[in-house]
């Protein structure tokens, strides 16, 4: 499993012009290939009277769907080089699509891939990239006396707090990198002189 994965900051758009030829990329973030198509559908339903709407989406932190289509420019000038940049930039759980309005001027196949290439390479630079590392869900469980002291110890020592949900004792939802687990049991066995409850939950991204 990957320990970390790039994908793109937040939705946008950016527009370029060649020859003439606008060319808009839409890019999203998207959780699941479900995502990534209903994102496809709304940028489409956005340009109904665009020349072309390619796109092309990579889904999973190990790369594991990936999917592109040229929507009738000429075989693999459209979809297949858009989806080579997202690889190439190692991008990860993002959708990309590039509405084309044809300004009249033929770019030829070189000139297409290189556009429609181009056009995500500029919307990834114009709109940004974050990296999310992978980490251990956990709840710490301490008595309501020390909640308050524990939960800012956690903030303090630069600890991601996720959750506090307050009940018969107060849970504490946190997130760990993978490395550090062992080494937080220490210290939180230390900073609660051994009453804290710690419990492991599963994996995600962050």
């Amino acid at each position: 499993m990957q320990d970390e994965y790039r994908t793109v900051a937040r939705e946008g758009v950016h527009e370029t012009e060649i020859n003439r030829s606008r060319f808009l990329c839409a890019l999203a973030p998207a959780a699941t290939e479900e995502e990534a198509q209903a994102f496809v559908a709304r940028v489409r339903a956005e340009h109904p009277t665009a020349s072309h709407n390619c796109y092309a989406y990579v889904i999973g932190a190990d790369a594991s769907v990936q999917k592109a289509s040229d929507d009738g420019e000429p075989g693999g000038t459209a979809g297949v080089p858009m989806l080579q940049m997202l690889t190439r930039r190692e991008m990860r759980y993002v959708a990309a699509v590039v509405t084309r309005y044809y300004g009249g001027v033929k770019l030829g196949a070189g000139g297409l891939i290189r556009a429609y290439g181009g056009a995500v390479g500029e919307a990834l630079d114009a709109l940004g990239t974050v990296t999310r590392r992978r980490f251990r869900l956990a709840t710490v469980t301490v008595d309501h006396t020390r909640a308050g002291k524990m939960e800012n110890d956690l903030r303090a020592t630069g600890r991601d707090v996720r959750d506090v949900r307050y009940g018969e004792a107060v849970a504490i939802d946190i997130g760990l990198p993978e490395g550090d687990v062992e080494r937080f049991r220490s210290w939180l066995a230390e900073a609660s002189a051994g009453s804290a409850g710690f419990e492991l939950g599963g994996e995600a991204y962050g």
